[in-house]
């Protein structure tokens, strides 16, 4: 990227947007603003050689807009991963918001936002994350068509939870089974970190295969709740590092398997549904590995939310979508064993079957 400044043509430095967008190979970083209704928007669409690139758009009150571009690019590029090793026919893109969503958000704001989306003519395809409902994804839709994710009632899938903690819970099963021989969790000890829609789905798969489940979040109430309805023990705050475990399943925010969590986290396997659980993949990838601990990829595993969200695009309803998610459990089987003989990290692993399948592709097809 090009600066002028005093008629002289120098280039930005390396934290400029066009290096961090190689950083990850992105094609395009869409940034909205919008002085009438505050918007404040980054669009990020990672790859599109497989389909569009469809993911959600999530509005949270960073810190700054360094975190916010560095949080979409990284989200993005997830999604494509997760698209390409799930078999979808779907490219990664993702947007964030920057703003708080209980006091900022409105109407109008949504609908400019699909203004956008719309302008991108179909190369990215929005949904609901962190801080959308499924009500603002119908203001979304009044300016585009480029929107899923949407009520039942509007001819969409509706919420994708059950469908992401099933694809979760079959992630799990498969590590079991590749530990113990048996993908049976009845009697393990399962830490889920995090207890909103998903969690509370993957609680209740858990309490009915009768696991000793612990549950910790932060809000206090709906942990209670969770624990109460499950008979679960509730863990506060930091001890969720230093509980004695089987099986630790993050739920909530990403990077929680770092420096710290490591040299505390006693489990034999990590499987759980929050987004970017390596804090540096590269690091701590490794790291999980050479402690012995079995770690089912954060983008394979919690793809059911995407699967969930595709039928809106394909045409087909839940019954496939859980189907297409039970599969979750042979390909985490599949990179476990890539892992083990290639003796390389299971995260490393995931990568290069999701690039094989892009590369392969992309021999025949154009990005879209």
């Amino acid at each position: 990227m090009l600066k002028v400044s005093e008629n002289k043509t120098t280039l930005l430095s390396e934290n400029s947007v066009i290096a961090q967008m190689s950083t990850f190979d992105h094609e395009q970083v869409l940034f909205c603003q919008d002085n009438a209704t505050g918007l404040k928007a980054i669009i990020a669409v990672h790859n599109t050689v497989l389909g569009p690139a469809l993911g959600g758009t999530r509005m949270w009150k960073y810190n700054n807009e360094m975190e916010a571009l560095n949080d979409v690019l990284r989200l993005s590029r997830g999604m494509t991963y997760k698209a390409a090793i799930t078999g979808l026919n779907l490219g990664g893109g993702k947007a964030v918001i920057i703003g708080d969503s209980y006091t900022q958000k409105s109407e109008a704001l949504m609908r400019r936002f699909g203004k956008f989306v719309e302008s991108l003519g179909g190369k990215y395809i929005t949904a609901e994350d962190v801080g959308i409902s499924t009500k603002d994804m119908e203001y979304v839709k009044m300016e585009t068509d480029y929107v899923s994710g949407l009520p039942v009632s509007l001819g969409g899938s509706g919420d994708p939870s059950p469908v992401t903690a099933f694809g979760v819970y079959m992630g799990m099963k498969a590590a079991a089974k590749e530990l113990t021989g048996s993908d049976s969790l009845t009697g393990k000890k399962v830490m889920v970190q995090g207890v909103g829609h998903v969690g509370q789905v993957l609680v209740d798969y858990l309490a009915k295969e009768n696991a000793k489940v612990f549950v910790a979040d932060i809000n206090e109430l709906r942990v209670k709740e969770v624990a109460e309805k499950y008979k679960a023990t509730v863990i506060n705050g930091d001890d969720v590092f230093d509980v004695d475990m089987d099986i630790y399943a993050p739920c909530a925010l990403g990077a929680t398997i770092n420096d710290n969590t490591l040299t505390r986290l006693k489990c034999s396997i990590i499987a759980g549904a929050a987004n970017n659980q390596l804090a540096d993949e590269k690091v701590h990838g490794v790291k999980v590995m050479d402690k012995g601990i079995i770690y089912a990829p954060d983008f394979l595993i919690n793809a059911g939310g995407l699967i969930n969200v595709n039928s809106e695009v394909e045409g087909y309803g839940r019954e496939r979508s859980m189907e297409m998610a039970s599969n979750i459990y042979n390909t985490t089987l599949d990179i476990i064993k890539k892992s083990k003989s290639e003796n390389i990290p299971t995260y490393l692993a995931a990568n290069q079957m999701a690039e094989n399948r892009i590369e392969a592709i992309g021999k025949v097809k154009l990005p879209y």
